[in-house]
């Protein structure tokens, strides 16, 4: 099984960048933002594993840039990744499913 990482920041207010690791191989893409930051992440990642032949079941983890950026942005990056990591149960910014909430709440 390979390790395959999506990389997601949505911090910067006139792009958008997303990237995978595979296996140590690093593929990147860049967007400048003429529309919303969540219409632009998810084709993009899409688009992305389409191309290397992958799913979104393929992916081992996620890691997003929880900032500095604007509010809104992070915003964005954080709630697509924690959704994705929840739906696939998987680590997200090496935290895996339900770590941080049982911090919290003990």
């Amino acid at each position: 099984m390979k390790n395959t990482v999506l990389f997601i920041d949505t911090t910067n207010n006139k792009e958008v960048q997303v990237g995978l690791q595979i296996d140590g191989k690093k593929i990147s893409e860049k967007k400048l933002l003429d529309t919303r930051k969540a219409q632009v992440v998810l084709p993009m990642f899409q688009d992305m594993l389409k191309e290397q032949a992958l799913s979104l079941e393929d992916l081992t983890s996620i890691e997003v840039n929880p900032g500095p950026g604007s509010f809104t942005g992070v915003r964005v990056g954080l709630s697509i990744a924690n959704a994705l990591g929840f739906l696939l149960q998987i680590p997200v910014n090496g935290k895996e499913v339900g770590e941080l909430a049982e911090a919290v709440y003990q």
